[in-house]
């Protein structure tokens, strides 16, 4: 193995946008060297993504970033879509909550966002950040990943090395591309002009007679209309205005289209725009996410129609999924074929999640009128169409049993809310220290049930252990559960015992000792003895 003083970083990451920023910040969390190249000379500054949801709102606030996520979101309103004629077809209720005890959705200004990202790794002295460097050929061998880059200010090219590289570089990735690996395109097209507009001070949506949080079905002018987040003080708002068959994408750009556009709901005094763009929605799925030291996510993995604000959000859980991998890989606590689960784990999940957009894009993007009469008289009939659940992992490393099929809660996103424990109430995961295991134990399981053979790797693991019990019974020591969240999820199962992986997602879980001591010894092989990531208990 080469001697880390023989790489310029550990880690580098090819690209700048917020999942290559929110990365390098778990990275360097962990205790690794970042090197950050982008080709740009300043952080975008206008805003793109309008949401997070709640595995991404918990994620952050795991990853010590909590405040600052705080600080440029809001819980969104619900979800409404409407016809023509203004019939609710579809209502997706995000502020009633979630698994993680919170909204499933926040609204966020990205570009405050992005701001406190970068603010947050510009004080982080393991991070280094290159900008005007643009990405001109990589490379790699058995021992590192080697990026050629080019100073497009001193015209002067360098070679740089680390362990891994990220392709974190968007829909055109270089990385990608270098690289030669083809997309999927699952069948999603269409052209929309999004307009970002800023209102005036002291105004909202309310005082304006706007939908909060929607979709406008009509067929003569589809529309999204949704919060933009907001900017010193004054409310931001997004129009996204579909492009009709009789238009031309030069027309849909020109500023006297976007006034007409706009017109219908808002008057030029009443704010100003901020920007307009016109966007081919699409649908496309990276083929191959690896290729030995060089691995890529974000948009240079995967394309999604925005109808469920997921975007963003999937790159964010490329990230989280691939950092602890990382780190664990790095510090030799696991082989590099743990790696191999990166792509078996997050390719089904955000491709199930890509359809799903695709599925809500199917009922907004109809400029034919019979066509939306017919959608509208079906999702208002006594059987209206139902949006599949949020897809879980399916593949990797997760628990199966000898059939190969997922054990009990294996794959799906683990429970989180507010506790008690040692006389504090606080959200779980400012008790539990982020990217390690947990083991979540109720109804008696305890580790006094635990083999010595667990106990010891446990140890070895760090396994957070957390003691749940009912908040009227529970002693110091326990996490008494005060919201109700993670009893009755495992209530609702049927299991005594989860054991959590460091990005939130269940390894399996047990209802007897027995079962326990089996989950454990099988994931602690799969990480420790080299063992397939995908892995059998009896």
């Amino acid at each position: 193995m080469q001697q880390q003083t023989q790489f310029d970083y550990d880690i580098i990451q090819i690209g700048y946008g917020p999942v290559s920023k929110v990365s390098a910040l778990l990275l360097e969390r962990m205790g690794w060297k970042v090197g950050i190249f982008e080709r740009w000379g300043e952080v975008y500054p206008l805003p793109r993504a309008v949401c997070i949801d709640h595995e991404i709102y918990r994620m952050m606030h795991a990853a010590g970033l909590g405040p600052l996520v705080d600080k440029v979101t809001r819980p969104a309103p619900p979800y409404r879509w409407y016809s023509a004629n203004w019939q609710e077809l579809l209502c997706l209720d995000w502020p009633k909550g979630s698994v993680s005890g919170g909204a499933e959705v926040n609204f966020v200004h990205q570009p405050s966002f992005e701001r406190e990202l970068d603010g947050e790794i510009k004080r982080r002295s393991n991070i280094f950040l290159h900008f005007e460097h643009e990405c001109t050929g990589i490379s790699q061998d058995d021992y590192r990943a080697t990026a050629e880059v080019l100073d497009t200010v001193s015209g002067e090219s360098r070679s740089v090395t680390a362990k891994y590289i990220l392709g974190i570089d968007g829909a055109n990735s270089f990385v990608r591309e270098s690289l030669g690996i083809s997309r999927t395109d699952l069948g999603f097209e269409a052209d929309w002009l999004v307009v970002d507009y800023i209102l005036s001070e002291g105004l909202s949506a309310k005082d304006l007679g706007l939908i909060e949080c929607g979709q406008y079905c009509n067929p003569k002018r589809p529309t999204t209309i949704v919060p933009g987040g907001a900017e010193n003080g004054r409310e931001l708002r997004r129009w996204e205005f579909m492009r009709l068959p009789h238009e031309t994408q030069e027309e849909m750009v020109q500023q006297a289209k976007v006034q007409q556009l706009l017109g219908d709901w808002i008057k030029p005094e009443q704010g100003e725009l901020v920007r307009h763009a016109l966007y081919t929605f699409r649908s496309l799925i990276t083929d191959k996410w690896r290729v030995n030291r060089i691995i890529l996510a974000g948009d240079a993995a995967h394309l999604m129609p925005p109808f469920m604000g997921q975007g963003m959000c999937a790159g964010l859980r490329d990230v989280w999924n691939l950092s602890w991998k990382l780190d664990k890989v790095l510090r030799g606590d696991a082989s590099e074929t743990l790696l191999d689960s990166y792509e078996l784990e997050r390719k089904p999940h955000v491709t199930e999640v890509v359809k799903l957009s695709m599925f809500l894009g199917s009922i907004i993007c109809m400029p034919d009128e019979q066509d939306a009469a017919n959608r509208d008289a079906l999702f208002l009939s006594d059987t209206p169409p139902q949006m599949a659940p949020f897809p879980h992992l399916v593949d990797g490393l997760l628990a199966f049993d000898i059939q190969g099929n997922l054990m009990h809660c294996a794959g799906l996103l683990s429970p989180h809310g507010t506790v008690r424990h040692q006389r504090r109430t606080q959200r779980l995961d400012s008790f539990v220290p982020a990217q390690q295991f947990t083991l979540m134990l109720r109804n008696g399981l305890s580790t006094s049930v635990l083999s010595e053979q667990s106990l010891q790797m446990i140890h070895q693991l760090s396994v957070n252990i957390v003691q749940v019990e009912e908040k009227s019974t529970a002693c110091d020591d326990a996490f008494a559960d005060t919201q109700g969240q993670l009893l009755s999820f495992m209530e609702h199962h049927g299991v005594n015992a989860l054991l959590v992986r460091p990005d939130h997602y269940i390894y399996g879980g047990a209802q007897a000792s027995a079962d326990l001591n089996h989950l454990i010894c099988h994931c602690f092989e799969a990480l420790e003895q080299r063992l397939p990531a995908t892995v059998a208990v009896a």
